[in-house]
């Protein structure tokens, strides 16, 4: 039976405080103790070994409350880790399992067969999220010592509401459960990365007061508006779990002081429960190299090391806080508590004012994105490759030297997802022979300099003389098509302001690369792009790409009297919905992505609005209205030839006023918030605009009418955000009840239906070479054919209609040719005027 309580059994005396928020719904501490109760039929009174699967969701953190409140030893892993899960249950044998692919508590005996000690409360992994066998064996008394020393220097009462930011199977994310549930306080529960804008949305509406976060997390909000974005209820943010540049820290504490929050850089190991110093906000302004000051309770020693230079040696922790020891197997799951003291690993040295400054690790144990990397183990699990395999740490991510030829994908692969790290994060060095100290050990310290030598670099196959790497074949693709120099192996196509006009060739070429293009390839990161599973004779040709040509040919066709397909513009029209919702609705901030979005339409309507003026002042064809694009305002109710540009009147303004719209706040959250949801809802505003203007069938010109069409853009843009099959069914219900009746032409409305269902469920063909070269050239220059061929094949259609779409299809592909050329002489010409290295996008 178990002896004592847990200080968990007590949550209920904060009655109706709040919990856990969620967005649907809030839990006071009252109701989170009513769930811990239903828990008690499966969690019985004598003491059992439970494993949970970590995740940041309500049911889980219950689930580890309950498992606490009763007394239970816990083990904590990640739930979003099946092999570490499956390592942990084969290793420790539990009696109870918390499974998240089960959803609930599964026992595996009734009772228990494990000797578990009274004091046992709390056993977590030292190798972040590996799947160790050793644990960290914590007691009830060092779980809640350190909740409340924490709570006590950040001052947190029930006032108190911080966002889940980091994992709780991490002693830096559990901290911030225990520390704010043991003190009345709440939590704001989400799984979102901090550089989704909905994650702060959520913090806004929650009134978040706090987050917590990792070097890593901060890089993260570096590429985010996060400087710049409102959070007036914001006290404070935490920073732990590995080493922040002093410049950093500095930074955020000045950023912070001017917001309002205080920003709090703290130290701590999974061996001292969590926390073991912090840096108070001001003192991060004028001393942010420094460790900081104990916690509360806590208290550090330096042990000299005559090997080390005068000053450093080894920093010793006491504490109430301080681990009962380690656990490798079940048997030492009856072990008492066995340390006073806590040999961190890490060197310091002490300054005469008494604060102290880290130096190193003493240990193979590396923090990478505030995980703790066992890089002796991250070796064992790549002995199966068949080559001599070092694991090192070079800086911020972890470096395979390898002796041979290696399989460099799959070793990055398998370490990564070993360790728990995103790909970019690991890198392959092949090295031509491995290193040895004088006494035929590995020499590691060699290896750590050659890698931070190149810690940006990508470890080539062969010899640095054999050529390019895949990843360095992409990033000069990316530079050379998106005129973008500075491009990395850790852009995207997306984070490069690629845009519906560069992704034609870009896709292409990467086809002929042999690079695989999958639904969303464009926001993945370039390291991250991979070979095709199964090589083929051909190119894979995206659908979009293919239906321009296509639907471009067939308007072209239908205009010169080559055939008769009418239809082809509207499925165009589909199609630039379905790239705005890709490359136009990215997760970027609201003002970014407006300034993107504007930018993008000027691209798009520069070289139109110079080809119809021009044509306007050699010839008098067009208006000046139809110039800017307002003919769908002055124009006449019959065709003239200033309805010739409707297609691109639909396009601009539509884009203009959809971007003008997101832009404000609410809109802004919405659409992040339910994506297709949105994109539903606006395509049933925008038919019922099109039924109430002009019923089913629109009138001959009311067809090219921006306000009648955008139910075309829309549809669009929700095929792009449909992920399911569910819902690409209800997209495909929608595009025919929305073109049947519209055009009065059965012919013309199913070829705009057949466009959009393979828009929807079709994402590439494959082509041969020579054909898939042909097809990218004319999607990609799709628009300039439509735009020129007004002045070219009225001239060639009554006599030789075959004649007047090749003349022009050539046309748009000079014309295209020409105002590329000039377009980028004026962007170098600017570059060398401003200095290199300035990245402008026209």
């Amino acid at each position: 039976m178990i002896a004592e309580r847990s200080a968990f059994a007590s949550l209920s005396s904060y009655g109706s405080r709040d919990a856990l928020i969620t967005r649907e719904a809030t839990l006071s501490h009252a109701d989170v103790a009513d769930r811990i109760e239903e828990h008690r039929e499966v969690l019985t009174d004598r003491k059992r070994l439970v494993v949970l699967g970590g995740a940041n969701t309500v049911e889980t953190v219950v689930a580890y409350l309950a498992a606490m409140a009763h007394g239970h030893a816990v083990v904590l892993v990640p739930g979003d880790n099946p092999a570490a899960l499956a390592g942990i249950v084969d290793a420790y044998d539990p009696d109870v399992v918390l499974d998240p692919s089960v959803g609930g508590f599964v026992e595996r005996r009734s009772g228990t067969r494990h000797d578990l000690h009274p004091e046992l409360s709390l056993l977590m992994s030292t190798s972040g999220s590996t799947g160790s066998p050793k644990l960290v064996r914590l007691g009830q008394d060092n779980v809640v010592s350190n909740a409340l020393s924490i709570a006590d220097y950040l001052r947190i009462d029930d006032s108190h509401r911080a966002i889940t930011t980091l994992p709780m199977h991490y002693c830096y994310g559990l901290s911030v459960v225990n520390s704010h549930l043991l003190s009345g306080a709440a939590l704001v529960m989400t799984d979102l990365s901090v550089v989704d804008a909905c994650l702060w949305d959520l913090a806004q509406d929650a009134r978040a007061t706090s987050f917590a976060g990792v070097p890593y997390t901060f890089d993260l909000l570096e590429s985010t508006d996060f400087v710049d974005r409102d959070l007036p209820s914001l006290r404070h943010v935490t920073q732990a779990g590995g080493r922040m540049a002093p410049e950093r820290i500095g930074a955020y504490a000045r950023l912070g002081q001017e917001r309002g929050w205080d920003f709090y850089a703290m130290y701590g190991q999974t061996e001292a429960t969590a926390r073991m110093a912090y840096l108070p906000p001001q003192t991060a302004l004028a001393r942010p190299e420094s460790l900081g000051v104990p916690i509360p309770g806590g208290n550090f020693t330096i042990e000299p090391d005559p090997a080390l230079d005068e000053g450093v040696g080894e920093l010793v922790y006491t504490g109430p806080n301080v681990m009962m020891g380690y656990a490798t197997t079940p048997a030492d799951l009856a072990r008492g508590p066995e340390l006073t003291e806590l040999r961190t690993g890490d060197l310091a040295r002490q300054h005469p004012d008494g604060s102290l400054e880290w130096v190193g690790r003493r240990s193979r144990i590396a923090k990478v994105a505030g995980l703790r990397i066992d890089l002796d183990r991250a070796e064992r699990a790549l002995d199966g490759c068949g080559l001599e395999v070092r694991c090192v740490s070079a800086g911020d991510r972890v470096t395979v030297c390898v002796d041979g030829a290696p399989d460099i994908p799959c070793l990055r692969s398998a370490l990564a997802t070993h360790c728990g790290l995103p790909m970019h994060l690991v890198t392959v060095d092949p090295v031509p022979e491995m290193p040895r100290t004088s006494a035929g050990k590995t020499d590691y310290a060699a290896l750590e300099r050659r890698a931070r030598l190149r810690p940006d670099q990508e470890a080539r196959i062969a010899s640095p003389t054999s050529g390019p790497t895949l990843v360095e074949q992409i990033r000069d693709l990316y530079a050379e098509l998106l005129e973008r120099p500075d491009a990395t192996p850790d852009d995207s196509f997306t984070t490069l302001r690629g845009d519906s006009l560069s992704y034609v060739e870009v896709s292409v070429r990467l086809g002929q690369l042999g690079v695989a293009t999958p639904r969303g390839w464009h926001r993945r990161p370039i390291r991250e792009l991979v070979p095709r599973a199964r090589q083929t004779r051909g190119v894979s040709v995206e659908m979009t790409i293919v239906l321009r040509c296509v639907a471009i040919l067939l308007v072209l066709g239908t205009h010169a009297n080559l055939w008769t397909i009418p239809g082809g513009a509207h499925v165009l029209l589909a199609v630039v919905g379905y790239n705005f919702a890709r490359f136009q609705l990215t997760d970027q901030p609201r003002l970014a992505r407006l300034r993107g979005g504007l930018a993008s339409v000027a691209h798009l309507a520069l070289p139109c609005m110079v080809w119809i003026g021009g044509v306007a002042a050699l010839l008098g064809t067009y208006h000046a209205g139809t110039v800017f694009f307002l003919n769908g305002l002055e124009g006449s109710n019959t065709w003239t030839v200033q309805w010739q540009f409707w297609f691109l009147e639909v396009i601009i303004w539509t884009q203009v006023v959809v971007l003008a719209a997101l832009a404000l706040p609410w809109a802004h959250r919405l659409e992040r918030r339910a994506p297709y949801g949105f994109a539903l809802g606006l395509l049933a505003s925008a038919l019922l605009l099109r039924y109430a203007l002009t019923g089913i069938e629109a009138g001959p010109t009311e067809r090219y009418t921006p306000s009648i069409v955008l139910w075309c853009f829309v549809l669009g843009w929700a095929v792009a955000r449909a992920r399911t099959r569910w819902q690409r069914i209800v997209v495909s219900l929608a595009a025919v009840v929305s073109v049947v009746g519209f055009f009065g032409d059965p012919r013309r409305e199913a070829v705009v239906v057949a466009g959009v269902l393979l828009l929807v469920w079709a994402h590439a063909i494959v082509l041969p070479g020579w054909l898939a070269r042909a097809t990218a050239a004319l999607a990609a220059a799709s628009l300039y054919i439509y735009l020129t061929q007004w002045q070219i094949y009225p001239h060639l259609e009554d006599h030789v209609p075959t004649l007047a779409v090749l003349t022009s299809l050539a046309g748009g592909l000079a014309y295209r040719h020409a105002w590329e050329s000039i377009t980028r002489a004026a962007r170098r010409t600017f570059r060398r005027s401003v200095g290199p290295g300035v990245p402008v996008r026209s």
